[in-house]
């Protein structure tokens, strides 16, 4: 089946549980053979979706019926088959809660028939703990008990998954629960010295995920002990077992009792002897394991104890390896700083992140991430290294590679801060005059990446100061606009409006005039980043020029035909009257609503809709001059004007709320009030936007008086919509309506009168 089809036929069985209910006892083993295989699927969702289904059946078959059902499949001989059940058992201990199951997992894992069922029944704990996280803490020691004996099974088998399971338990449990693992803890220690392969590994992870849960001179303690045998799997050719060993190495060395001099003199030339090698490079797991390790590891011994002995390695001739050690570098310096680095190795430093930056064949985000958290955390000491720096960026701007083009205009963007910090304005100009030059860049995403350079530079210099001038600059963007590419566009109008909020002055206002119609064409933009981005520019635009100019030209926009166009420009009109304030806008625009054309007026109630939200409470001053015309809007025949102010209203009532405008919004209320029987569902909708917008403004109360008189009408059509309206009220101010319901005497059997809401004080 397709992702799509298999949605949908879950959801049907969905539904039909929730119809059948305890009728579906016949067929819970059908369903489940169906729906197990889900919980082990790779696509989330699917995982999400079997979980959901299970769960449901478990509430509507019950317990028993579930038991009954699954027993059987967890001695079954096939590995699959178990799996899917203990996962299975799992999701139905989260629907019924854990304590019902708890005597039957006690059985299953007492099993003497066969090991297969202790395995099933260990397994369906850890299941349980990954499945229920920190919910499992209230019977943590009652699932320990449980499945303690394991760790000294005949079973291989079993004394692994008992090991894993105990290690899920404690993960869930972190940073609680010690005193519950008391008991397995002599066991788990013994286990670590017998054992051999995949059940050192298995112990050796339990115990990593117990260390954190103890009191720091306890950690300690058995980090040391623990330390030897890990020191002797280092060694370990088994890639899961050095997963596992680097794990626990990290989780020892995280916990309080640790002492840094124990970890540099006893781990660390062990570790880098044995984990830094281009092996571990290769794989992925290996290499995200090394990484967090080696972080952690810096945060107890200090940053450039771990930076010296693997600086040298960012000129390794293998290029994984190189962005190993490149990421494990940012990682560190992100966390501590630069602080204990000192300037010998900072040069290597600076020497290394050069060599790898521009010696690496594929371009990813490693390397720039690395290069501009290196460069920020040194800051200021970075002074003597700049012009090299932007030598090598200029050089790598000029490739024919586009790759390589845009990582070095990335790179520009994140260490221009730098740049400023370091008083290099010569040569941030000279970077914004070739960055300039190449704004011809026929790649969209190099383009993007120059644009946002540009911008990073035009931030730190200042409008004054930048070169080119803004003059020469903006005319080029102008064109730009144009370019349907999302990150082209997205740069660009940061970049003008950047130029718009903090250097209007150079720009002559004809030019800002022909921006603005270029913006609006992308305020129907699908990104939304883009259509907030231009929004803001066209508000700083209008700040500069003034809204006059700019609203002529709007109002004539309304006039269009095309529907897209108009709505933009409403948008436009909202967003000029929320930076230059309304009254600049009101005027002009109420008189446009004179004009006969449906466009028109349409278009004038959508600006005032948009508006109106925009301003919020600044609305209070406004409401009383555009009464009138909403009124008019709202007799109207055509249903899309009385839609519309219906939008406009609410965002209106919503703005004014509390600021006494109650009897120009109940005066509107009798206008909106007769839509109440419209049937096309988007003016309906509207009706009960305004209502819900009215409710807040004017109280509950008032709506409910309006509502009584339709509740109990004969005909059934009218009650229906007056019920709906009510059940809206209700659900949004439920405790506000008791004081308006009405009064009813009391009769010889029940009392109704509510005596404490008629105390006069």
């Amino acid at each position: 089946l397709e992702d799509q089809e298999r949605h949908l036929l879950v959801k049907v069985i969905d539904r039909i549980l929730y119809k059948l209910d305890d009728l579906v006892r016949p067929y819970v083993h059908k369903i489940l053979v169906v729906i197990e295989p889900l919980l082990i699927d790779e696509d989330y969702y699917a995982r999400v979706e079997g979980r959901e289904i299970i769960s449901n059946l478990a509430k509507a078959a019950g317990l028993a019926t579930m038991i009954s059902t699954m027993r059987p499949d967890i001695d079954n001989i096939d590995e699959y088959v178990r799996n899917t059940t203990a996962r299975a058992f799992a999701v139905v201990a989260s629907a019924l809660g854990i304590p019902s199951l708890l005597p039957f997992l006690k059985a299953v894992c007492k099993s003497k028939k066969s090991w297969q069922a202790r395995h099933t029944g260990i397994k369906i704990v850890q299941q349980i703990a990954i499945l229920m996280g920190c919910a499992i803490l209230p019977h943590l020691k009652s699932l320990v008990e449980i499945i303690e004996h394991g760790l000294v099974d005949e079973q291989q088998k079993v004394r692994t998954i008992t090991a894993l399971a105990l290690a899920a338990l404690a993960e869930a449990a972190t940073p609680y629960g010690i005193e519950s693992f008391d008991s397995v803890l002599k066991p788990l220690w013994k286990g670590i010295r017998t054992h051999r392969g995949k059940g050192l590994a298995a112990f050796l992870k339990a115990i990593g995920y117990l260390i954190p849960l103890m009191d720091a001179e306890y950690a300690n303690y058995y980090t040391r002990e623990v330390m030897l045998i890990l020191i002797r799997e280092f060694q370990s050719p088994d890639e899961e077992m050095k997963k596992i060993v680097l794990k626990v190495v990290k989780q020892c060395c995280a916990t309080d009792g640790v002492e840094a001099q124990y970890i540099k003199e006893e781990i660390l030339p062990h570790f880098f002897k044995h984990f830094w090698n281009h092996r571990m490079a290769l794989d992925r797991r290996n290499y995200r394991q090394l990484v967090d390790t080696t972080v952690e590891i810096a945060n107890k011994v200090g940053a450039s104890e771990i930076i010296n002995r693997v600086v040298d390695d960012l000129k390794d001739e293998n290029e994984q390896y190189r962005k190993m050690v490149m990421e494990t570098i940012e990682k560190i310096m992100a966390n501590l700083g630069a602080a204990d680095i000192d300037s010998r190795l900072e040069e290597q430093l600076i020497d290394g992140i050069l060599y790898a930056f521009q010696e690496q064949t594929t371009e990813d985000v490693v390397m720039l991430n690395g290069f501009g958290t290196i460069v920020n955390q040194l800051s200021k000491r970075v002074k003597p290294y700049l012009p090299q720096i932007c030598g090598t960026i200029l050089w790598r701007l000029n490739n024919k590679s586009a790759k390589v083009r845009q990582q070095a205009a990335d790179l520009i963007s994140r260490i221009a801060v730098v740049m400023k910090t370091c008083q290099e304005e010569k040569l941030m100009g000279h970077l914004g005059v070739v960055l300039y030059e190449y704004l011809g860049e026929e790649y969209p995403e190099v383009l993007g990446s120059i644009l946002g350079a540009l911008k990073a530079i035009v931030n730190v210099i200042g409008m004054t100061k930048m070169t080119p001038p803004i003059k020469d600059l903006l005319p080029r963007l102008t064109p730009i606009l144009k370019n349907r590419h999302e990150k082209v566009q997205e740069n660009c109008i940061d970049l003008v409006g950047r130029i718009a909020d903090r250097g209007p002055e150079y720009v002559s206002a004809r030019e800002w005039m022909r921006i603005c119609f270029e913006l609006l064409e992308l305020l129907k933009a699908h990104k939304k980043a883009i259509r907030r981005a231009t929004v803001n520019t066209f508000g700083y635009i209008a700040k500069a020029i003034g809204p006059h100019d700019v609203l002529a030209t709007l109002l004539n926009n309304l006039k269009v035909q095309e529907r897209q166009n108009r709505v933009c420009t409403t948008v436009a009109i909202a967003i000029v009257a929320e930076t230059c304030r309304p009254f600049t806008v009101l005027p002009a625009l109420m008189n446009e609503y004179r004009v006969p054309e449906l466009n028109v007026q349409n278009g004038v109630l959508k600006s005032l809709s948009f508006l109106f939200e925009y301003i919020g409470e600044m609305g209070k001053d406004y409401i009383y001059a555009v009464c009138p015309l909403l009124e008019d809007a709202l007799m109207d025949r055509d249903l899309v004007h009385r839609q519309t102010a219906c939008a406009a209203i609410k965002h209106m009532s919503l703005g004014v709320y509390g600021f006494g405008c109650e009897d120009a919004l109940v005066h509107l209320l009798n206008y909106v009030w007769p839509n109440i029987f419209e049937t096309s569902p988007h003016l309906v909708q509207a009706f009960m936007d305004a209502v819900e917008g009215l409710r807040v403004a004017l109280g509950p109360i008032k709506i409910l008086q309006y509502t009584l008189q339709g509740l109990f009408h004969p005909s059934r059509k009218v009650r229906d919509v007056y019920w709906k309206i009510y059940n809206s009220l209700y659900i949004g101010a439920q405790d506000a309506l008791i004081a308006g319901y009405p009064r009813i005497t009391n009769d010889p059997n029940n009392q109704y009168v509510r005596y404490e809401l008629e105390y006069n004080l």
